[in-house]
């Protein structure tokens, strides 16, 4: 016999899994005990299989190689083109005399409005990138834009429905933990977990988290030696912690450690080794 498992008010996207595996459907739909936990059994597969690598947008469109993490850290978002190049390329570039943006060339940005004209010009192509970008400038208020978060959770929305794991993100977050909305848990777990699937590290690690605060160590442990291995360092970080607990075994500390390092070196280049040192 069916039961119904409506729970949530949400926009009808499609059922979906929460990171502690309950599933939740929308109002009215009636489904059998058997086909949901089934449901529930092929999203934790593919949540967990999928997702070990991190998205091209996390690669330098000059140098092809991944951004180091955190990548506001270590590169730069040109909103132009909406490419976000490494600090390694930036000082090529301006070794090399270029002033411009260091992929399409065009002239930076020489103030708010500017800036805003350009993301905005994007915007209207539909570039998701884009879309998400101007969703973080309402979120802080920056580019001489007020502080807007339900005008940024609209963009952030269309954005997602684009393909932008970012936006998926910062939904993720906001409804996690209420931002300027009613606390939504299951709706901002689905979120992160579309953007983990796609190889989004700090989804990746909410979804750890997650499962940490609910009491399911042995799952957690799995989603941070993802992002860890994918040299996501707080993920690291969160093994080893489990791992003094004995909540990790030695052997999943070390495979988080040894792919933590090799993730890291990767993203090593002499460029960017300079660049870190002239504080470029």
């Amino acid at each position: 016999s069916a039961i119904c498992l409506a729970a949530l008010t949400v926009p009808a996207l499609s059922p979906f899994v929460s990171s502690g595996g309950v599933l939740a459907f929308f109002c009215g739909t009636s489904i059998t005990v058997k086909s949901a936990d089934l449901a529930a059994q092929n999203l934790r597969q593919r949540l967990m299989s999928s997702g070990h690598k991190r998205p091209e947008g996390d690669r330098c469109p000059i140098c092809f190689d991944l951004i180091e993490l955190s990548m506001c850290k270590h590169a730069k978002m040109n909103v132009c083109c909406m490419k976000r190049v490494c600090d390694g390329c930036i000082l090529v570039a301006r070794q090399r005399g270029l002033r411009g943006c260091e992929f399409c060339r065009t002239p930076l940005p020489h103030d708010d409005a500017s800036g805003l004209a350009m993301v905005q010009k994007r915007v209207s192509k539909g570039d998701a990138e884009a879309i998400n970008h101007l969703g973080e400038q309402y979120y802080y208020g920056d580019l001489g834009l007020a502080k807007d978060v339900p005008r940024a959770i609209e963009l952030w929305t269309e954005a997602a429905a684009l393909g932008s794991v970012n936006a998926h993100y910062h939904l993720g977050y906001t409804y996690y933990h209420g931002i300027s909305v009613e606390a939504d848990k299951p709706r901002g777990i689905h979120h992160w977990q579309q953007a983990a699937m796609k190889g989004h590290v700090e989804s990746r690690h909410s979804l750890g988290n997650v499962e940490y605060d609910n009491g399911n160590y042995e799952l957690a442990v799995q989603h941070w030696m993802i992002s860890a291995k994918m040299g996501y360092e707080d993920s690291l970080n969160s093994v080893k912690e489990m791992f003094k607990k004995a909540h990790a075994t030695k052997a999943q500390y070390a495979e988080a450690l040894i792919g933590y390092r090799d993730a890291v070196e990767e993203m090593k280049s002499p460029h960017r080794e300079e660049a870190k040192r002239l504080g470029v």
